[in-house]
C-alpha cells in the first residue's frame, strides 16, 4: 500500500472500530483524524474542528503509509495523498438506533441520518478523491471483522469495483421520512 488507505462515514457506521483491525492486518499505522485534531488543539466549542488548520498540519506530519480514518477525510486530504478511500454506510434506520443508544442529542441524530440518507460523507469522498478511488461498504449487519476483510480486499492490488449505495430507494414516501426523521419515542 501507497499513501493512505482512508476509512470514512457518518457517525456510528463503524470507522473506529474497523480502521484498527485493517492497520493490523496491513501492518500500519492506525490514525485518527479525530485524535489528531485534538493532539493539535484544533477542536473548539460543540466540537467543531478547524478544517483548515488541520488539512494544513496533517498534509506537512502525516505518514503517507497509513491507516486513516473519520468522517472528516475528504475535508482534510487529497487524491495526492489517498491511494484508496472507504466510505462504511449503514442503513438510516439502523444507524438511527446507533446514534440514539449513544445517547446523540436529538437535532445531531436527525442531523447524521439525513447526511447518510442523501450520502454527504459519500459524495464528499468522489469529489475529493475521484471515482477510481472510493469503495463504498454496507456495515449494517456484517461484523467489524468482515467489514474489515473487505477493507483489506480493497486495499489489494486490484480491488473489485462496487455499486454505490442509495438509500434513497427504501424511503420513497413521505410517510417513510417522517418516521425515520422522527426522534419521538
Amino acid at each position: 500500500m501507497k499513501g493512505i488507505l482512508g476509512i470514512t462515514g457518518t457517525p456510528a457506521t463503524g470507522k473506529k472500530t474497523v480502521a484498527p483491525i485493517v492497520a493490523a492486518r496491513l501492518g500500519a499505522k492506525c490514525l485518527s483524524i479525530n485524535e489528531l485534531a485534538k493532539s493539535y488543539g484544533l477542536v473548539g466549542a460543540g466540537s467543531e474542528v478547524d478544517v483548515e488548520k488541520l488539512r494544513s498540519k496533517l498534509q506537512r506530519d502525516i505518514d503517507l503509509n497509513a491507516v486513516v480514518h473519520g468522517h472528516l477525510l475528504p475535508h482534510v486530504f487529497d487524491s495526492r495523498a489517498v491511494c484508496r478511500a472507504v466510505v462504511l454506510r449503514c442503513e438510516p434506520g439502523v444507524l438511527k438506533d446507533r446514534l440514539l443508544r449513544r445517547g446523540y442529542e436529538q437535532a445531531k441524530v436527525v442531523e447524521n441520518v439525513e447526511a447518510e440518507l442523501i450520502g454527504v460523507v459519500s459524495s464528499d469522498s468522489y469529489d475529493a478523491f475521484g471515482e477510481a478511488k472510493v469503495w463504498e461498504l454496507d456495515t449494517t449487519h456484517t461484523t467489524p471483522e468482515e467489514v474489515a476483510a473487505a477493507v483489506v480486499k480493497i486495499a489489494g492490488p486490484s480491488p473489485k469495483p462496487v455499486p454505490r449505495i442509495d438509500w434513497t430507494l427504501d424511503y420513497d414516501s413521505g410517510a417513510k421520512l417522517r418516521l425515520l426523521l422522527s426522534t419521538a419515542e
